[in-house]
């Protein structure tokens, strides 16, 4: 049984119109045309510099985010993959996460700011997402270095972990999935009923969001929709998905797929709770966030 809490934000969320921003083809078009007119910021807030080192490079286009803990060594170095479809920026509750990474896991958060759809397309975003996984673990050393991704951004993290272990057998430590976007074709039977009790999302504008990411790739090629790729010698997974998600399927799907291929599995999935559910102010948020810091620090006594 959800908290009371979550129970209100989710009434809260429907009440406030969040689903329309995906809920046909045309408001996702729409969103992209008035993100192209008018970009959003992906800035970090002021408030992460106050606890927070943070500097920006950039890798080809994409600006990238690094935030240390200050004043003291990072025990742990983190690659977070930020959601929204492929077609939003980051915003605050990705920065909070990152800021509870940093201050309570003590790690080292690389953060990038990748090419939105339709200008980045998976053929061009994940190997460079690969590549910033491989100079992390080069940096750092495996034993330290998790990989950790958000929706659509867990579908980007665990395509860069599939083609960097295709190219040279590298992995991270561990890798986090947070209601993670893996097949981006929509297509399992279960998702119908999903949809009817999910207040953020729906399959329609998913699969536009999803078309466009594609570009000129089928749907259901790995890079696209790393669900459909090979899950053999990656690294251990934790997993986080809802039940009022109607992404939870690809949850399910990964861990009958990956147990299948021998690769360890730890999988949370939350009765009543919508998608991104550990980003959010609940208390079954807070205890995945405190979960997600374990692992962290876990991974740096490694």
């Amino acid at each position: 049984m959800p908290s009371l809490r979550s129970r209100a934000l989710s009434v809260a969320l429907v009440a406030a119109g969040r689903r329309r921003r995906f809920a046909t083809a045309e408001a996702v078009r729409a969103r992209v045309a008035e993100t192209a007119r008018r970009p959003a910021s992906h800035l970090p807030p002021r408030s992460l510099g106050r606890v927070a080192d943070v500097s920006r490079t950039f890798v080809g286009a994409w600006p990238v985010y690094d935030a240390s803990p200050r004043g003291i060594e990072p025990a742990a170095q983190v690659l977070y993959v930020h959601g929204g479809g492929y077609i939003n920026e980051l915003v605050r509750p990705h920065w909070s996460m990152i800021r509870t990474l940093v201050t309570q896991a003590r790690a080292r958060v690389v953060v990038p700011a990748y090419i939105l759809a339709p200008r980045g397309t998976a053929d061009r975003t994940v190997p460079v997402a690969a590549d910033l996984l491989s100079g992390l673990i080069a940096s750092g050393g495996a034993g330290g270095t998790v990989l950790v991704g958000d929706a659509a951004g867990a579908g980007l993290a665990l395509a860069a972990a599939q083609r960097l272990r295709d190219r040279t057998g590298d992995q991270p430590s561990r890798i986090v999935l947070i209601s993670p976007w893996l097949d981006l074709t929509m297509s399992h039977p279960d998702q119908a009923a999903i949809e009817a009790a999910d207040p953020l999302q729906a399959r329609s504008g998913l699969l536009e969001a999803g078309r466009l990411y594609a570009g000129t790739l089928a749907t259901d090629d790995p890079r696209v929709s790393p669900l459909h790729g090979s899950f053999a010698a990656l690294a251990p997974m934790t997993v986080f998905t809802g039940t009022r998600d109607v992404l939870t399927t690809d949850s399910r799907e990964l861990l009958r797929r990956a147990r299948a291929d021998g690769v360890e599995v730890e999988f949370h999935e939350e009765p009543g709770l919508p998608h991104g559910y550990p980003l959010l102010p609940v208390p079954e948020g807070r205890a995945a966030r405190d979960r997600i810091v374990e692992l962290i620090r876990s991974a740096a006594e490694e």
